[in-house]
């Protein structure tokens, strides 16, 4: 077994819609089978996968009746006991049917807006049953095609009230979930509610109960926009609000593609693992690392299995380069803290009168400062030479 082989502790998830995307876009329609549930869950246990995610419809079809629904869960339960997986985390479908197509919790048709809550009240019991800890909120139609249709400010209120509900719904049950909101910038609507990682830190603020509540920042959906993913993640690490996370790979600029972990911007993906498993010395992320992906519509279904073990070994190979990489002497010496006695107890300790005083009356050389070399150029270069294999 190769050292880059995963294993169920390496945390490793997919969702059934992930590997059980059919190939299906919006130029041609399905070139594979669509997979039994049960069969996606053995075959990723198969593939040193730990855990299996899914939206409400992923498992049951909209509209089933509730003999229908207690029939695949006892079924899909069972096949999770025998293979020892788990589902970290379950979502709602509040995209493709039809009656979500001016949106979910922020539609102006107040029809919408109870389905909505009645759906996704539904799949919470779902997701607790089936032992999620996680819940994910994307908000895929949360937003705007024609921007008169209504006010923004009160698209933003009502997606509150239904968070503000939710979580009191979870908390009444002692379910004990933790909800994360991912944002993406565009498509499938025009304008899209919320777009980026640090739009929803900000209004995770303004909730009840925001202590609930944290992100599920996505690679394609930052990239897409031209943004740093690891600068987003960071951010979101920073405020210990990073709750769940979606990998993949993804083009700047184009359509949401849900490419193979690493297989775009390598040097992108390299450093948010790095930061993700803290090898630079940061707090290190324990929880899911759920890959949000699907194989080229090119492939048979041997391929499915090939992208995902690409995926995860992909992972571990570029986490055994960062610590290759933060090992490195010469790495080291390069970003090591520089230290100056005189200004150092200056910054960092808060505001003092005296402090002011100290810094204002402070000689600095600012042209000697100016004239230093950083070495970021051999930096850079020591990078892509761990990524290419040639060091460490």
């Amino acid at each position: 077994m190769s050292s880059f082989d995963p294993t169920k502790q390496d945390r490793f998830t997919f969702g059934l819609w992930t590997v059980g995307n059919p190939g299906r876009d919006p130029f041609g329609p399905s070139v594979r089978a669509t997979l039994d549930p049960n069969h996606i869950v053995r075959k990723l246990a198969e593939c040193g996968a730990a855990g299996v995610n899914l939206h409400d419809n992923d498992l049951i079809p909209f509209g089933a009746s509730a003999a229908e629904q207690d029939r695949i869960v006892s079924t899909f339960k069972k096949t999770l006991a025998d293979t020892g997986m788990t589902v970290p985390m379950a979502t709602t479908n509040l995209f493709s049917h039809p009656v979500f197509k001016d949106g979910a919790f922020s539609s102006n048709d107040p029809k919408v807006r109870a389905f909505a809550l009645q759906k996704t009240m539904r799949a919470i019991d779902l997701g607790a049953e089936l032992g999620a800890r996680r819940y994910v909120f994307w908000g895929g139609r949360e937003g705007t095609d024609a921007d008169a249709c209504r006010d923004p400010r009160t698209a933003l209120k009502r997606t509150r009230d239904a968070m503000n509900f939710l979580c009191e719904y979870v908390k009444d049950n002692d379910y004990g979930m933790q909800f994360a909101l991912e944002a993406k910038p565009n498509e499938p609507r025009s304008e899209i509610y919320l777009p980026t990682t640090g739009h929803m830190l900000h209004f995770i603020s303004t909730l009840e109960h925001e202590e609930m509540v944290g992100v599920n920042p996505e690679v394609a959906h930052e990239v897409m926009a031209g943004l740093s993913f690891a600068h987003s993640v960071a951010q979101a690490m920073e405020c210990d609000k990073l709750f769940h996370i979606d990998l993949n790979g993804q083009k700047m600029g184009r359509y949401d593609q849900d490419l193979r972990f690493g297989s775009e911007d390598l040097k992108g993906a390299f450093f948010l693992v790095r930061l993700l498993e803290g090898t630079l010395g940061g707090k290190r992320y324990d929880g899911p690392l759920h890959f949000d992906a699907h194989a080229y519509r090119t492939e048979d279904e041997e391929g499915v299995w090939e992208f995902a073990k690409g995926c995860m070994r992909t992972y571990k190979i570029l986490h055994q380069k960062a610590l290759a990489f933060d090992a490195d002497s010469e790495v080291q010496a390069i970003i090591a803290e520089q230290k100056d006695a005189a200004i150092d107890p200056l910054l960092g300790g808060g505001y003092s009168a005296a402090t002011a005083a100290s810094l204002k009356g402070m000689e600095i050389d600012v042209d000697a400062v100016a004239q230093r070399g950083l070495q970021y150029e051999r930096l850079d270069q020591l990078t892509v030479e761990h990524l290419l294999g040639v060091r460490g």
